[in-house]
């Protein structure tokens, strides 16, 4: 696997196997900050879910909504600490199983039942067109609920059949906002260079907990640029992000929705931003000159960045000190000072640094 994202600083969201995602992306050599942006809480039996198995253990329905792979496991480990497992699977033995992306199929499939059909883009819209289709009037449906509040498209359902909802858990926003701003901090400033999500609630959750501490646009803004991998674990993800200008930039998308492929597929994008000047190659914040490895300072990197997006080419210290440090009207000394220090810190290779008098820098 190797070291690729040596330099590297990757920002994770997600509260959900937040653990694994972060080895994965150690193993690659990258630096994690985690910004927790929602909590996934398992609903209790006096919060309506043994009620709704109950019920479908009776109706025995016709069709099953399986909205996501967490809420299928945890439904029927309940169901199994009830001791109606057994129950509720007999009750679906004949049930037509319809899936809204892979992860909710394959828990299906692991409890031993078929899926008839799939959403092609994980919208629980496309479920429901699908159900809609072949559903016979009258037929009973349960849709197995994700963490946020009934969805509109569930009404759909109900004009002409039964609807059984089955609420397994449910999303807060994390009831500590600091994490989250850490990252949003760290966006801003210059020192992440990708952010990954695998839900869209944690988008959503996410951008308000950055809106109620004052940065929304100053993150817009920096997100816009592109300057920052933007991983969506897949289309209805990847679509939030959008939406809420979170993936203004572009956002990268895995051709399959899994964690895995989301970290190769963010690190692919990272490996692509890597620059090579001369005998220089720069990650992140690591440049390489042959055997020698160089850590710098995150502006020390951004500024040998911008120099080396325009290698050949001189650039002023007014633009020097907007892409840097934000501001084109700051003391053009900032520059001076931290490009005498970039050279030092390079040795041999600062050379490649030159000054043109009344003009700027320029890097060979």
């Amino acid at each position: 696997m190797g070291r690729v994202l040596d330099g590297f600083s990757v920002g994770i969201t997600a509260d959900r196997r937040a653990d694994e995602q972060t080895l994965l992306f150690e193993r690659r050599g990258a630096t994690v900050v985690r910004g927790q942006a929602i909590r996934t809480l398992p609903l209790g039996e006096d919060e309506g879910l043994r009620e709704a198995t109950e019920a479908v253990v009776q109706a025995r329905p016709q069709v099953l909504v399986a909205s996501t792979g967490l809420g299928i496991r945890s439904w029927f480990g309940a169901a199994e600490s009830w001791g109606i497992g057994d129950d509720l699977l007999d009750a679906l033995r004949s049930t037509r199983v319809y899936a809204r992306g892979p992860k909710a199929a394959g828990a299906v499939h692991a409890l031993g039942l078929e899926v008839l059909s799939r959403a092609p883009t994980e919208r629980l819209s496309e479920v429901v067109d699908l159900v809609l289709d072949t559903i016979v009037r009258g037929e009973t449906v349960v849709v197995q609920r994700d963490g946020g509040p009934t969805s509109p498209e569930v009404a759909r359902l109900r004009a002409d059949h039964p609807v059984i909802e089955v609420p397994v858990y449910r999303w807060e926003p994390n009831d500590d906002p600091r994490p989250a701003l850490r990252l949003a901090e760290a966006i801003v400033a210059g020192r992440l260079h990708g952010i990954t999500f695998t839900s869209a609630p944690a988008v959503t959750s996410w951008l308000d907990l950055v809106r109620d501490g004052g940065l929304e646009q100053e993150v817009l803004c920096a997100l816009a640029s592109g300057a920052v991998v933007v991983g969506c674990v897949g289309p209805a993800c990847a679509e939030a992000a959008t939406n809420g200008g979170v993936g203004a930039g572009g956002v990268v998308v895995p051709a399959t929705s899994r964690l895995g492929p989301l970290v190769r597929a963010v690190a692919e994008a990272l490996v692509a931003r890597a620059q090579r000047v001369g005998v220089l190659e720069i990650t992140g914040t690591v440049v390489r000159c042959g055997e020698r490895r160089i850590e710098l300072s995150d502006v020390e990197a951004r500024l040998l960045g911008a120099l080396a997006r325009r290698s050949g080419t001189v650039v002023t210290k007014a633009d020097l000190l907007l892409e840097v440090w934000g501001d084109p009207s700051a003391d053009p000394h900032l520059v001076e000072v931290a490009i005498g220090r970039l050279r030092r810190r390079l040795g041999e290779q600062g050379a490649a640094i030159a000054v043109v008098p009344r003009r700027g820098y320029v890097l060979r």
